[in-house]
């Protein structure tokens, strides 16, 4: 037997070289996963490699990422779901502790759809909704509830919001846009040159989005509804005076795993 190295193995210690050198964290392990999904196809291979090492996301690249339970399809069109996101999901089991009470769900910013088909996993009773303002977005979340299996317990729109909407749910659910507009550009490359800027941008101070939320929730909580919101980092106390001031409560505040506020749960009452 042949003590040389092979051919895939060179391939790889090139790769690993390259992306070492783009700064990528994991360059071994990212190369091994490029070479798995181009099935050993050495062109194929060192296309990837030199896309990935211009900081294109590997998940657009390998074209699915999982969160919760699920395997999802993945695109430009949205943004790739990140695991801090999964304490939405633990926030609302917390908070709806009943699952077959819960009817009806609300996503708002669907994107792929991660936050709602998640949610409809655990909450077996519902049906959901998935609002995202990008005809791509929605398509996108439309073929992830086709491959998850759940196509007939939601349904995608495009629109602006709650704009199209009527009647009341018993979890919203949402992850909007919360980055201040100037600090887009010194985000990580990925994020900043690859991912939708209107999925990412949250005004001058980061805030708009969960202004317009909260002027919208009131209309579309049932009685016994909550809503979770995702937080950036250090927002916990400026969402939750918004959400004070505009009548709401918070009930809630779930980590990530990093230990950081990430999800507001909160209730209304229009006494």
């Amino acid at each position: 037997m042949s003590g040389g190295v092979s051919g895939r193995e060179i391939l790889l210690r090139e790769a690993t070289d390259a992306l070492r050198a783009a700064g990528i964290d994991s360059p071994r392990r990212e190369a091994r996963w490029l070479l798995e999904h181009v099935a050993g196809d050495a062109d194929a291979f060192r296309a990837l490699v030199a896309r990935r090492a211009a900081r294109e996301p590997l998940a657009f690249l390998i074209g699915r990422q999982g969160f919760w339970t699920l395997e999802l399809e993945v695109g430009p069109a949205t943004l790739i779901p990140r695991a801090d996101s999964e304490a939405l999901i633990t926030a609302a089991l917390a908070a709806r502790r009943d699952r077959h009470a819960v009817g009806r769900i609300l996503d708002l910013g669907t994107g792929t759809g991660c936050l709602l088909l998640a949610a409809l996993t655990e909450f077996p009773a519902a049906f959901g909704v998935g609002v995202d303002c990008a005809p791509a977005a929605a398509a996108l979340a439309a073929r992830n509830a086709s491959l998850t299996g759940l196509q007939a317990r939601c349904a995608m729109v495009c629109a602006d919001w709650a704009a199209p909407l009527a009647g009341r749910f018993d979890l919203v659910l949402s992850n909007p846009p919360y980055i201040e507009s100037g600090a887009i550009p010194g985000l990580m490359p990925e994020v900043a040159r690859h991912e939708p800027r209107r999925a990412l941008d949250g005004g001058a101070d980061g805030l708009d989005a969960y202004r317009a939320l909260l002027a919208a929730l009131p209309d579309l909580l049932a009685p016994a509804g909550v809503a979770v919101l995702e937080l950036g980092a250090g927002q916990a106390d400026s969402v939750s005076a918004l959400a004070s001031a505009a009548g709401f409560r918070l009930a809630a505040l779930q980590p990530d795993l990093a230990g950081i506020a990430r999800a507001a749960v909160l209730t209304y009452s229009s006494v």
